[in-house]
C-alpha cells in the first residue's frame, strides 16, 4: 500500500476553518466579569433586590416630609397621598403604576413563562427607575421620580388610558398620560407640564433618565446574557450597539429608537422625534454574586429634552417578545435591534431562512422544521458536495506521481512546486477543491448559528429530549463544572460531533497519515473539530446542533451513495491518464505564478 503523505493545501484549509469557526465562537461567547467593577454592598444590593420593609417606609416618610419642607411653596408636589397603586390588564400585560414617581411598577407578560414557570417580568421589584430632572429659575432641581402623582384612569373600548399628575395648584401641575392598547405591547407616554412656565428655567433643559437592569428570565444566566445587549438606531437607517462583554458607555447622536434587548424580551423607547444627543451606559451585572443571579446587566440612558418653557414630549415603549416578525410588523426598522448576523449573514436570514422556517414550522412541528429545513440545505448544496468527492478521487489517483516528483526534485523546491502544478493542470485536478465546499458552507453555517439562538418561536418548543430548543438540552446535570465545557452534558452537540467525526474521517482518515518532518500531524484533524464541535455547542442552542448534526449526517450519506452509485472511480482514473498525455497551456493566474517561478528559478541559477 502507498504511503499517504501530508497535504498541505487540505491541512490549511482546516485549520483556516477551525480559526474562523473559534472566532465566531469566542464573539459569541460568555462575557466575562469586568474586575475593576466593585460588587455592591449587601445593604446596597438587599435594597436594590429585596422589598421595602417597614423600617425603610417609615424612613421613607420621614425623608419625604424634609423634602416638602426643604422645597417650601414646591413642597406639594412631593407630599404623599392616599392614592395607592394603579393596577391594570391588557390581552397582554398585567400592569402596576406607582403613586410616587408616576412610573410603571410592575409590567409582567401574563402569556410567558420565564425559567422560574413565572410570567416574565419585564418592571418588577423596582427594577426599573423613570425619572425626569427639572431645573427651576431660583436654581433647585425638581426629579420627577420623588413626585406623587394622583390617577386619572379611563376605560376606553380598545385602550386603556391613565393620567398620573403631580400638582402644585388646580392650575398648575405635572403630568404623565398613558395609553394602553388592550391588544399589542406597545403603548404610548405624553410627559407635560401646565402653568409651569414661570417657574421652570428654560435655559437648562430638562433631563430623562431611563434605568433597568435587566431580569435572567433562563436557565443559564451566562447563556442569556451574551444575548442581553443594548441596541439604537440612529441617523437615517442604521444601527449599532454597545459592548456584550463588560462595561461600557457612549455617547451618540440622532438617535431613532433605544432597545434594551433581554435575548427573548425587549424594552423599547421609540421617541417622537429623533434624540439629538444621548448618554448610554451597559454595566455587565451577571458576574455579581451578591445579585444572587438575578439580573445580567443594567442599561442607562440620559438625555436632555427640549423644551418651549413648558415640559411637552411623547414617547411610545414596546414591552414584549424580541420576535423579528413582530417587530417588523411594528413602525420603523425595530427588527433590526435582533442580531440576525452582519452583512451576507443577515440577509440570508432574513431572505432565506426566517420565511422557509416561518413556512415549514405552520404545518410541522418545529423540530421536524429543523430537519426538513437542513435536508433542503444540504440538497440544494449536494452539487458542491459531488464536485468536492471527485476532486478528493483525482487527487487520490494523483498521489504516486505526486510521490514520483517529490522525490526527483526534492532538492528544488521551485521545480518540484512547477511540475506538481503542471501534473495537476494536465489532469484537471484542484488540490484546494477539498476547502471550496466548507469555505461555500461557511456563510450558511454562520447564518444559522446566529439564526437560532434568536428565533423567538423556537423558545420553549420541545423536540425529543430537548425542553427548549432556543437552549441547550441538557440530559444529565453535572453537578460541578467544567472550564469551557459547563455544569451538564447536552445530547445533541455529542451527536454532531460523532457525525463530524465520521466525516472528518472519511475525506481525510481514509488511509494513514504519517508525521511528516517539521509539520503536525494530519490526524489530529480528524479529533480537533469534534472536540471543538463538543465543548462550544454544549451551551448553545440546541436547534443548532440538532441542525449540524442532521445536516453532517446527510452529507456522510449523500458521499456514501456518491461513491457507491454515482462515481466510477475507473472511469476516472482512465479520463485522467488520457487527460496527462496532452499538453494544456496554462492560463490565467496558474501561468502567471508558473511564469513568476520560472524568473524566480533564473534569478537562483544567476546567483550560483
Amino acid at each position: 500500500m502507498e504511503e499517504r503523505k501530508f497535504d498541505p493545501y487540505q491541512f490549511i484549509g482546516f485549520i483556516l476553518i477551525a480559526v474562523i469557526l473559534t472566532w465566531m465562537l469566542y464573539r459569541n461567547g460568555p462575557a466575562e466579569a469586568n474586575p475593576t467593577v466593585q460588587n455592591p454592598t449587601t445593604e446596597q444590593t438587599s435594597t436594590q433586590i429585596n422589598s421595602v420593609s417597614q423600617n425603610s417606609v417609615v424612613s421613607d416618610s420621614l425623608l419625604q416630609q424634609q423634602k416638602v419642607e426643604a422645597y417650601g411653596d414646591l413642597g406639594a408636589l412631593f407630599r404623599p397621598t392616599s392614592e395607592g397603586t394603579v393596577s391594570i390588564q391588557t390581552n397582554e400585560m398585567v400592569l402596576e403604576l406607582d403613586p410616587k414617581g408616576g412610573q410603571i411598577s410592575k409590567l409582567l407578560l401574563n402569556a410567558y413563562e420565564n425559567y422560574e414557570d413565572l410570567p416574565v417580568p419585564l418592571i418588577n421589584e423596582g427594577n426599573t427607575d423613570f425619572n425626569i430632572q427639572i431645573n427651576t429659575l431660583d436654581g433647585r432641581i425638581l426629579n420627577t421620580s420623588e413626585m406623587y402623582f394622583r390617577p386619572i384612569v379611563n376605560q376606553g373600548a380598545e385602550a386603556i388610558q391613565i393620567e398620573m399628575r403631580a400638582t402644585l395648584s388646580e392650575e398648575q401641575y405635572v403630568s404623565f398620560l398613558y395609553t394602553f392598547p388592550k391588544e399589542g405591547h406597545l403603548f404610548s407616554f405624553s410627559v407635560r407640564s401646565v402653568g409651569m412656565r414661570a417657574l421652570l428655567n428654560t435655559a437648562i433643559p430638562p433631563q430623562l433618565n431611563w434605568k433597568t437592569d435587566v431580569f435572567r428570565n433562563s436557565r443559564s444566566i451566562d447563556y442569556e446574557n451574551r444575548y442581553t445587549e443594548f441596541t439604537f438606531g440612529y441617523e437615517a437607517d442604521r444601527v449599532d450597539y454597545l459592548s456584550l462583554s463588560g462595561n461600557d458607555e457612549e455617547t451618540r447622536q440622532d438617535l431613532r429608537w433605544i432597545s434594551y434587548r433581554q435575548h427573548f424580551f425587549s424594552a423599547i423607547l421609540i421617541p417622537e422625534s429623533p434624540i439629538s444627543e444621548a448618554k448610554l451606559i451597559s454595566e455587565d451585572r451577571s458576574g455579581e454574586e451578591a445579585l444572587g443571579e438575578r439580573f445580567t446587566k443594567t442599561f442607562t440612558t440620559n438625555y436632555k429634552l427640549s423644551s418651549g418653557g413648558e415640559l411637552n414630549t411623547n414617547l411610545k415603549f414596546y414591552y414584549g417578545p424580541t420576535d423579528y416578525q413582530a417587530l417588523k410588523e411594528l413602525e420603523g426598522d425595530l427588527e433590526a435591534s435582533i442580531p440576525m448576523g452582519w452583512g451576507i449573514f443577515g440577509w440570508i436570514n432574513r431572505v432565506l431562512f426566517l420565511p422557509l422556517f416561518g413556512f415549514l414550522s405552520s404545518f410541522l412541528s418545529y423540530g421536524i422544521a429543523i430537519i426538513v429545513m437542513t435536508i433542503i440545505v444540504r440538497l440544494a448544496m449536494s452539487p458542491v458536495t459531488y464536485k468536492s468527492y471527485v476532486s478528493q478521487i483525482k487527487m487520490k489517483v494523483l498521489r504516486p506521481d505526486i510521490e514520483v516528483i517529490n522525490s526527483k526534485y526534492k532538492d528544488d523546491a521551485v521545480k518540484r512546486q512547477q511540475e506538481t502544478m503542471s501534473l495537476y493542470s494536465r489532469a484537471g485536478a484542484n488540490p484546494m477543491s477539498g476547502c471550496v465546499p466548507a469555505l461555500i458552507q461557511l456563510p450558511v453555517f454562520y447564518a444559522l448559528f446566529s439564526f437560532f439562538p434568536v428565533a423567538f418561536v423556537l423558545r420553549d418548543k420541545s423536540f425529543l429530549w430537548a425542553d427548549d430548543l432556543s437552549s441547550y438540552d441538557s440530559v444529565l446535570d453535572l453537578g460541578f463544572t467544567i472550564p469551557f465545557y459547563g455544569d451538564h452534558v447536552s445530547l445533541f452537540p455529542i451527536l454532531a460531533s460523532v457525525a463530524i467525526f465520521f466525516y472528518t474521517k472519511m475525506t481525510t482518515g481514509q488511509q494513514p497519515m504519517p508525521q511528516q518532518p517539521g509539520m503536525p500531524n494530519m490526524k489530529i484533524i480528524i479529533y480537533l473539530m469534534p472536540l471543538m464541535m463538543l465543548f462550544f455547542f454544549n451551551n448553545y442552542a440546541s436547534g443548532l446542533s440538532l441542525y449540524y448534526f442532521v445536516s453532517n449526517l446527510l452529507t456522510i450519506i449523500l458521499m456514501l451513495v456518491i461513491k457507491n452509485y454515482i462515481i466510477d472511480d475507473t472511469k476516472i482514473h482512465a479520463q485522467i491518464e488520457e487527460n496527462k498525455k496532452k499538453p494544456k497551456k496554462a492560463g490565467g493566474f496558474s501561468a502567471r505564478l508558473q511564469k513568476a517561478m520560472e524568473e524566480a528559478e533564473k534569478q537562483k541559477k544567476a546567483r550560483k
